[in-house]
């Protein structure tokens, strides 16, 4: 109404709003890193604070995530883990900010390139100068302590996500297989993570 007192913000509101999706409404929270800035988020449904929450930590895949690329199994994951937490009704993706297993998005155009011309995943982050896989869950572990978790059931195919969340203090009472988005361009990428990063997946 015209003239009306406008609400005046006299505190900073909590980074924490809904989100409603494809699959269903979530809630959505922001973080952010005091190490080294970066922002990374929860999203989730249900009390997590709760029992023991299906929980997916996802890395970053500009290319999978958001433009659908066949490359990789990302953005199959991350979707039929919304879906399957959202059916849950109590669960959690923790997006990480750590594109390209780290290594981030230029350097993993750099290893696009060299996987063009005929090296592995893992091959053509070394030929450059990288980690295998670079990447951290520490602080994920401490989004979920924020959200009041202290056990999850875990979504991956990978066991070091695992491990280092139980080496960061969250209990993993169950790891749930996540198979979905293979087809032939990204045969070799399966059956690298397989055979020499060792993931837990079907040959």
């Amino acid at each position: 109404m015209l003239g009306a007192p406008q609400p005046t913000i006299t505190q900073a509101p909590e980074a924490d709003a809904v989100l409603p999706t494809k699959h269903g409404e979530f809630r959505i929270r922001a973080f952010r890193d005091p190490n080294n800035g970066k922002e990374h988020c929860i999203v989730y449904v249900g009390d997590l604070s709760q029992g023991t929450p299906l929980v997916r930590l996802h890395s970053e895949c500009l290319t999978g995530d958001a433009f659908g690329s066949q490359r990789c199994d990302c953005g199959p994951q991350l979707d039929a883990s919304l879906k399957a937490i959202q059916e849950s009704g109590h669960g959690a993706v923790v997006y990480l900010r750590q594109e390209g297993r780290g290594i981030g998005l230029f350097a993993k155009m750099q290893a696009y390139a060299l996987q063009d011309d005929g090296l592995d995943t893992l091959d053509a982050n070394l030929a450059l100068g990288l980690p295998g896989d670079a990447r951290r869950y520490d602080f994920a572990a401490e989004m979920l302590y924020a959200m009041g978790v202290n056990q999850v059931e875990l979504v991956t195919n990978n066991p070091d996500k695992r491990q280092q969340l139980i080496d960061n203090g969250i209990g993993v009472a169950n790891r749930v297989p996540i198979i979905v988005g293979q087809c032939s361009h990204n045969r070799s990428y399966m059956s690298t993570k397989a055979s020499r990063m060792g993931h837990i997946l079907p040959v």
